[in-house]
């Protein structure tokens, strides 16, 4: 078989089928058909590709609801597949029709220019890992829902607790003491109670799974590490590694902060230059982590007890650079504030310079430890 000579083959990929289109090299006829989204179905049209092609076969489909799962199965089956990044696809302005047959024609004679951006695919383990923080993520924003339809609902009937802080012990008991007027709205408040008990509780034992599996390798090491910078427990390192993973394809921090769509946009022609709002572009939850740390970065530096517990066996190389970045984004913060510039767009630019500190640290542990004990 001939290695220098690669069959493209595009992929439009959806839940019950494929729409395939491949051009074997040196020829102009475009071969066309459809097959359903089975194993069995993949793995036959893989293999009789394979055979009918001079060299090696590499396949193309955009991200999207399938995941990384058909990747492996073409993988499995002896040809190459990379997953396409959707925003990155060339579109043309005027174009009016779209079709499963189209999208893979044009997927093709992308793949054939070069003009295709590759998502980095993680391994079954990091997609595991990423899908149970992802899983507490989720978890945590139906607590808050239910949180607030009780709210609401307390109130409608003249109810509102000023005695303290909400959610405490002290308010669950306020809550279950009320007696409203009407039977039939104390039964729809037990519910809610009841529903809101099994949220809390489910919200618990995903952080327990989260924090147990932040003590075991490859995470063990790199979460002591983040937990040393301000901002930074064990939830939000784990989510941090589980979101970038093979954090080696980031060779520089200004790579990693385009990745985060923390860099400004820009619009530039001929002698002028505007520069926008940052690009948002790549992973969202990574980038709102940051953020949400950022803010953090505000007060004055200083190690509070809970830092010091943090940091207690962690490295001493990674606590000076901490206390470097603890200090300049505190210096930075309040340099842009003081010229003029909003607490968020402030404390943006901030997370932008945060992103380099954790690279640092990140990258180095890259470096050093083996590659069967990292996040790769």
């Amino acid at each position: 078989m001939n290695r220098s000579i690669i069959t493209k083959v595009a992929m439009d990929a959806h839940k019950k089928q494929h729409q395939i289109a491949y051009r074997q090299p040196g020829m102009d006829k475009i071969t066309e058909f459809r097959i359903n989204n089975t194993v069995k179905d993949v793995k036959k049209m893989v293999k009789k590709i394979r055979k009918q092609s001079p060299g090696e076969v590499e396949f193309y489909y955009e991200a999207g609801c399938l995941g990384f799962e058909l990747k492996r199965q073409i993988e499995a089956a002896g040809a190459q597949c990379k997953v396409i990044a959707p925003s990155l696809i060339p579109v043309k302005p005027g174009k009016r029709i779209k079709t499963d047959r189209r999208d893979a024609l044009d997927m093709l004679k992308y793949a054939e220019a070069g003009q295709l951006t590759e998502v980095h695919s993680p391994s079954m383990q990091q997609e595991a890992v990423r899908d149970l923080t992802r899983l507490r993520e989720a978890a945590q924003r139906d607590l808050m829902r239910i949180r607030h339809q009780i709210s609401k609902f307390m109130l409608r009937y003249g109810f509102a607790y000023r005695e303290g802080n909400h959610w405490t012990q002290r308010h669950l008991r306020w809550l279950q003491g009320r007696n409203l007027s009407d039977p039939l709205g104390n039964e729809v408040l037990a519910q809610m109670l009841s529903e809101l008990e099994h949220r809390t509780n489910r919200c618990l034992e995903l952080t327990r799974r989260v924090e147990q599996t932040a003590r075991e390798k490859p995470y063990r090491e790199p979460v002591g590490w983040l937990c040393c910078f301000r901002g930074i427990d064990t939830l939000t390192a784990m989510s941090l590694l589980a979101e970038l993973f093979s954090f080696e394809r980031f060779s520089d921090p200004k790579q990693l902060m385009g990745y985060l769509g923390l860099v400004p946009s820009e619009f530039s022609s001929s002698e002028s230059r505007n520069l926008g709002g940052i690009t948002k572009t790549g992973n969202g939850r990574v980038r709102r982590l940051l953020i949400q740390s950022s803010w953090h970065q505000q007060h004055k530096p200083y190690t509070s007890k809970l830092l010091k517990k943090r940091r207690e066996g962690q490295e001493q190389w990674v606590i000076d650079i901490a206390n470097k970045c603890m200090k300049r984004l505190y210096q930075r913060y309040w340099h842009l504030l003081n010229n003029g510039k909003t607490p968020h767009c402030a404390v943006t630019a901030v997370a932008r310079e945060f992103v380099g500190f954790i690279w640092q640290v990140l990258y180095t542990w890259v470096a050093i430890v083996p590659e069967d004990e990292s996040c790769s």
